[in-house]
């Protein structure tokens, strides 16, 4: 059956209007349920979510219900002590959080076309990054754009990465070796340095001038967790030169290995320009040692914060 317009050549299927369509359920549909539905699953309970939401819990229930009804699908099992997703609320969720995000960024985008950068640029970094001047380029960002809310995390090259394709983060500071692709995501290539040993000056081995990973090998050493991205690095030139190595102790952030090396524990090794902010500790080449690239990487679809970042950080490069 179809419905006609004006001049009868404007034809539209009846079906389109009818309240069992999925898409007119989705129409029905409006950003606060969503909003509520979504701080329900995050926080497992309609209490703690209406106070988020700052709403009554009644007032929070009943637009849940209506969701689910305009749905046609159960999100959440409630009983007396827990609230839990279904396997459709988790489905929901997933899509829902999309959906938000979508509203944000279409704010944001609003808000650029007249001129003002506001909404949230969320940043990644590895821990051992040197070549700019990060908190510098933070401060400078936000006298620019007071309007953009800054979140800045540390994290590991590979996690860093997957954030960005998944778009959590905006942009991010990686490090990778020189035969790992930078995939899924748009980024500048900022320096290459070895990595190099970092020793105790008290360790028997302080005094060399060069040293091989043989010799590395032999020693007590200290490095990341197994499977990271730096590990990866390290790991694949003890394997070129089919060299066994042990791994005593691992850790996950640099200033552990600063820590432990300063203990005259272990060895470690590191980036030369990380080495470089270490006094009092004593950094010794390695033949044949791993490479480490350093990367400013970006998603495929930036927000109009993280374009004025990445405009900020091209000018800084210039």
């Amino acid at each position: 059956m179809w419905r006609q317009y004006g001049n009868g050549r404007s034809m539209t299927p009846m079906h389109c209007y009818h309240p069992t369509n999925p898409f007119f359920r989705l129409i029905a549909m409006n950003l606060r349920q969503i909003d509520y539905a979504v701080a329900v699953a995050e926080t497992g309970s309609f209490t703690r979510a209406a106070e988020r939401c700052h709403t009554v819990q009644s007032a929070l229930s009943h637009q849940i219900s209506r969701l689910e009804e305009q749905l046609g699908a159960r999100l959440f099992e409630r009983t007396s002590r827990r609230v839990a997703l279904t396997p459709a609320g988790r489905t929901f969720l997933t899509h829902a959080r999309q959906v938000q995000e979508a509203a944000r960024r279409l704010g944001d985008e609003m808000a650029a076309a007249t001129g003002e950068i506001r909404g949230t640029l969320t940043l990644g970094t590895i821990s051992t990054l040197t070549v700019v001047n990060l908190p510098a380029l933070l401060a400078e960002f936000h006298r620019r754009h007071p309007q953009v809310d800054i979140r800045l995390h540390t994290g590991m090259s590979d996690r860093l990465l997957e954030e960005l394709r998944q778009q959590e983060t905006d942009a991010a500071f990686i490090g990778v070796w020189p035969g790992e692709p930078v995939a899924g995501v748009d980024a500048r290539l900022l320096s290459e340095e070895p990595l190099v040993a970092l020793l105790h000056p008290d360790h028997a081995l302080a005094g060399r001038k060069r040293l091989s990973l043989a010799e590395l090998a032999r020693q007590t050493l200290v490095d990341y967790q197994a499977g990271t991205g730096p590990r990866q690095q390290t790991d694949a030139a003890f394997q070129a030169a089919a060299i066994e190595r042990r791994v005593t102790v691992e850790v996950n952030h640099v200033e552990w290995l600063e820590a432990l090396v300063r203990q005259n524990v272990c060895i470690a090794l590191v980036p030369l320009a990380t080495a470089a902010h270490y006094p009092g500790l004593v950094t010794i080449p390695v033949q044949a040692a791993p490479r480490r690239r350093v990367y400013f990487a970006w998603g495929r679809h930036p927000t109009p914060a993280a374009l004025a970042f990445l405009g900020l950080v091209q000018q800084a490069l210039e």
